[in-house]
């Protein structure tokens, strides 16, 4: 997986501090899933920290694994878990996830979507689109702004309900207990509270 997966065409515009935050963590999630983190990206996770809650739980064991962790045990473990000897421990795909086999209807749905609102993959990536990192960088650009205007919260859940809620939670749970993941288990527990967060708080906004 590349570390830029989606084209990324436009500046993003003003939004408010809580959407910014929220693509944050989208964009900080879709870069530790595009690729092993370097030393660089190692030493910004060392440096996080957050409150008692659930999810400043989940970061603060990630800033603790970051500090004790080399770039080339985060490679070694990133190879095991998604690439593999054929294939890795986990297949983190959208059509996987929902149907059990690769570049099903969920990938096609995906497609028109993208297209529907100008994202384009990245030409040095050849990964299908349902991936996960691509998911966490789209979710992230449409808060921002960067294929177009801000999408409307509306947009964000439609988007969300159809194409990132329904496995992504199962996604970042089977991340979390895989046998391979050390650094990447509490990647996947911040990734399983964010999305659960998420659902919540889009579910709120209907009422």
């Amino acid at each position: 997986m590349s570390e830029t997966v989606m084209e990324k065409p436009n500046v993003s515009e003003s939004i408010a501090e809580e959407d910014r935050l929220r693509a944050d963590l989208y964009d900080f999630l879709g870069v530790l899933l595009a690729g092993p983190p370097d030393q660089a990206l190692l030493d910004k996770t060392k440096t996080l920290s957050g409150d008692e809650g659930d999810l400043g739980t989940a970061i603060g064991a990630l800033s603790r694994v970051a500090r004790h962790i080399k770039p080339v045990a985060t490679e070694r473990e990133f190879n095991a878990l998604f690439i593999g000897l054929g294939r890795g421990e986990l297949l983190p795909y959208a059509s996987y996830y929902l149907t059990g086999f690769l570049n099903e209807k969920p990938l096609a749905a995906l497609r028109r979507d993208m297209a529907a609102r100008g994202m384009t993959r990245a030409e040095n990536v050849y990964e299908p689109e349902d991936n996960i990192a691509s998911c966490m960088e789209m979710m992230a650009g449409m808060i921002r702004g960067r294929f177009g205007k801000p999408a409307s919260l509306a947009d964000q859940k439609s988007f969300f309900n159809k194409h990132v809620g329904p496995w992504a939670g199962h996604f970042f749970t089977d991340l979390e207990a895989a046998k391979n993941s050390v650094f990447y288990a509490p990647v996947g527990a911040v990734g399983r509270v964010f999305m659960e967060i998420e659902a919540e708080g889009f579910r709120m906004s209907a009422e």
